[in-house]
C-alpha cells in the first residue's frame, strides 16, 4: 500500500472513475488528465481534498495541482486506476479531441514555436548584452564612450557574441522548418535542408534587398527566379515547412516501402524548395511585411496608447485561449522590419502584473499555508516569465486578482508604448526582461515595470475589500 493510496482512491472516484480517464500524465507539480467526459469530474470536491492545491482546465486537459510530491502520487494513482503510462506528447494528442478547430490551430502554432523559444530567449539576452557594451556611451575617461570604443576585450566580446545572435535570428527559418517537420512526424533533416536553402549565402541577404540596385536571378531560359534569401523571415519558413511535410506524408502513402528511402526524400524536397522560392517565399514576405507594418503603425500612431491599453488588458486572457502564441510570429516580423519590437515589452509587463497580483494574494492570504505552497512558487515563476501557474492556480480562482493584473498591465503597456520603448528581441518574459530592452529605453521601461508591480498589488487589495471581494477577503484575511 502506497503513501498516497487513500488520496488516490478518493481522486479516482471524484474524477469519474477509470472509465472516464482517456490519458493521464504528470509534470513537475500537476496531474494532467484527458477525460472522456469532463462534466463527471467533481471539481469542487477535488479542490477540497487535503492533498490538492487547486485545479484548472487548459488545452483540453483537466489539471490537478499536487505539488512536489506529484511523481509519487502519480505512481500510486496509476496503480489503483489501472491506467497505463503515457507521454506528454500522447496526452496532447488525446487532449485535442476536446478542442474546437480554433483551439487546435492555436495548439499547433504553439507546438511549432515552443521548441525554438529557448534559442530566441538566449538570442534576446545576447543582443541585450551587446546593446549594453556597444551602444551605451557612459564609459571611458570622459564618460562619453561605449565599452567597445576604448577596450579591445569588449570589442572582441561584442564581435564574438554576434556569432550566436546571427545563428539564432538570421538563420531562424532553419529552426522553424525543422520544428514543423518534428511536429508533423516527417524527416527532420529534410526540414533542416529546406531551411538552409532559404538562408543560403548564395542568395541576396534579406536585409540587403531594400537597398540592392539589382536582384540576382536564376535564369532558366523561359523564366527567371529571384535569388532572395529569407533571413529572419517567419511566414515564408512556415509555409515552406508545411508544404514539405505534406509532400512527404502524401508520398509515403503511394510510394512502396522498398524504394521509399530514395524517392520520398527526393520528390518531397526538390519541389518544396522550388515552390518555396518561386511562390511561397514572395507571398510570405508580403504577408509578413503587411502584418508587421499594420501592428507597428498601430503602436506608433496617435492612437498607439489606445492599442497598447487594449493589448495590455487583453494579453492575459489571450494566454488562457492560447492565442498569445501568435504574438511570437508578429514580434519576429517586427524585429526583421524595424530592428526591434515594441510589442514584446508589453508581454513582459503583463507577466509581471500577474505575478504582482499573486503577491498581493500571498499577503492577504498569509495565514493559509496550504495555498502558499501554490502561490509562492507561482509568483516566482510568473516574475520569471511563466504565467500559467499564477493565473490558473490563484488569479482566476478568485477572479478579482486577475482583473487587477489586467488593469495594471494595461496602464503599464500604455506607458511603455507611449514612451516608445523598444526591445531588441523576444527575451525572458518577466522582470529579467529588461535585458532585452534597448538601452536608451531602460528608464521608461523601469517606470512601466514599477507600475506593473505596484498597481496590481494595490488594486487586488482594494478589490478584496470591496463588495465583489468582500467574502473572499474576510475568509482569507481573518481565517
Amino acid at each position: 500500500m502506497g503513501k498516497y493510496t487513500d488520496s488516490a482512491n478518493e481522486l479516482l472516484e471524484l474524477i469519474g472513475g477509470s472509465d472516464n480517464i482517456s490519458v493521464v500524465t504528470h509534470c513537475a507539480t500537476r496531474m494532467r488528465f484527458v477525460l472522456n467526459d469532463a462534466d463527471k469530474a467533481d471539481k469542487d470536491k477535488i479542490e477540497q481534498m487535503e492533498l490538492v492545491k487547486g485545479t484548472f482546465t487548459n488545452a483540453g486537459q483537466f489539471q490537478v495541482i499536487i505539488g512536489n510530491e506529484v511523481a509519487k502520487f502519480y505512481n500510486d494513482f496509476t496503480a489503483i486506476a489501472g491506467v497505463g503510462d503515457t507521454s506528454k506528447d500522447e496526452a496532447k494528442v488525446a487532449a485535442k479531441q476536446n478542442m474546437n478547430v480554433l483551439q487546435r490551430l492555436i495548439s499547433n502554432l504553439a507546438e511549432i514555436f515552443t521548441p525554438i523559444i529557448p534559442a530566441l530567449v538566449v538570442g534576446g539576452l545576447i543582443l541585450g548584452f551587446r546593446n549594453i557594451i556597444g551602444d551605451i556611451a557612459e564609459f571611458g575617461p570622459n564618460n562619453n564612450q561605449a565599452l567597445i570604443e576604448f577596450s579591445q576585450f569588449w570589442q572582441g566580446t561584442y564581435d564574438f557574441l554576434w556569432l550566436i545572435g546571427e545563428a539564432i535570428f538570421h538563420f531562424l527559418p532553419v529552426g522553424i522548418v525543422w520544428s514543423i517537420t518534428r511536429k508533423m512526424g516527417t524527416t527532420q533533416i529534410l526540414g533542416i535542408v529546406l531551411g538552409l536553402t532559404l538562408v543560403s549565402p548564395q542568395l541576396l541577404n534579406a536585409y540587403g534587398v531594400p537597398g540592392a540596385s539589382e536582384i540576382p536571378v536564376w535564369d532558366f531560359g523561359f523564366a527567371t527566379v529571384d535569388m532572395i534569401g529569407y533571413q529572419a523571415q517567419v511566414i515564408p519558413a512556415m509555409l515552406a515547412g508545411f508544404v514539405l511535410a505534406y509532400f512527404e506524408i502524401g508520398l509515403r502513402k503511394i510510394i512502396p516501402n522498398v524504394v521509399s528511402m530514395i524517392f520520398v526524400p527526393f520528390f518531397a524536397l526538390l519541389p518544396a524548395v522550388l515552390i518555396a522560392h518561386v511562390i511561397l517565399g514572395p507571398i510570405g514576405w508580403v504577408i509578413g511585411s503587411w502584418i508587421s507594418d499594420v501592428v507597428y503603425a498601430g503602436l506608433t500612431s496617435a492612437f498607439g496608447w489606445l492599442f497598447a491599453a487594449v493589448f495590455g488588458f487583453a494579453y492575459a486572457p489571450l494566454v488562457i485561449t492560447g492565442l498569445h502564441h501568435m504574438t511570437n510570429a508578429i514580434d519576429l516580423e517586427l524585429m526583421n522590419q524595424f530592428d526591434g519590437t515594441n510589442l514584446w515589452p508589453m508581454v513582459a509587463l503583463s507577466n509581471i502584473a500577474q505575478g504582482s497580483a499573486v503577491l498581493a494574494m500571498i499577503i492577504i492570504n498569509r495565514r493559509d499555508k496550504k495555498e502558499q505552497q501554490v502561490s509562492v512558487p507561482a509568483m516566482i515563476s510568473c516574475y520569471l516569465g511563466v504565467t500559467e501557474p499564477a493565473m490558473f492556480g490563484i488569479n482566476l480562482k478568485y477572479g478579482f486578482p486577475f482583473l487587477a493584473a489586467m488593469i495594471g498591465s494595461s496602464i503599464a503597456a500604455t506607458i511603455s508604448v507611449g514612451s516608445g520603448v523598444m526591445a531588441n528581441s523576444i527575451g525572458v518574459g518577466g522582470i529579467p526582461g529588461f535585458l532585452s530592452i534597448q538601452a536608451m529605453h531602460w528608464l521608461m521601461f523601469f517606470i512601466a515595470m514599477a507600475v506593473a508591480i505596484v498597481a496590481p498589488i494595490v488594486l487586488t487589495m482594494i478589490f478584496a475589500k470591496m463588495r465583489m471581494g468582500k467574502n473572499a477577503y474576510q475568509r482569507l484575511g481573518k481565517s
